[in-house]
């Protein structure tokens, strides 16, 4: 068998270079499905909190009794803190315009 003439530097380069730009891709197809759910997330906690009410009622713990139990099954992303952020990140519509621009 006769070796290929390819330049061994080209080729590796040329293999790097996949793997290099298909690592960077994965990376940003991750974080845009993470925002995407923190955003679905933080939706879906604002309705139930508010009951189509203006305001919430107070006292519920309804985010404390959701993190106690997402929390050992998910992991510490899933905490009382982290979760009381949820909200506000949905009630931005201009998160909502973001996350479209970067599925673009």
């Amino acid at each position: 068998m006769s070796e290929m003439a390819i330049p061994k530097d080209k080729f590796l380069g040329d293999i790097r270079e996949i793997i290099n730009s298909a690592r960077v891709q994965a990376v940003k197809s991750v974080d845009f499905c993470r925002v995407q759910m923190y955003w679905q997330l933080g939706k879906r906690i604002f309705e139930e909190e508010q009951q189509g009410k203006e305001r919430a009622d107070y006292g519920t713990y309804l985010i404390k009794n959701l993190a106690k139990q997402l929390e050992p099954e998910y992991g510490s992303g899933f905490s009382v803190r982290q979760l009381e952020v949820l909200p506000d990140l949905s009630d931005c519509d201009r998160t909502a315009d973001a996350i479209e621009l970067v599925a673009i």
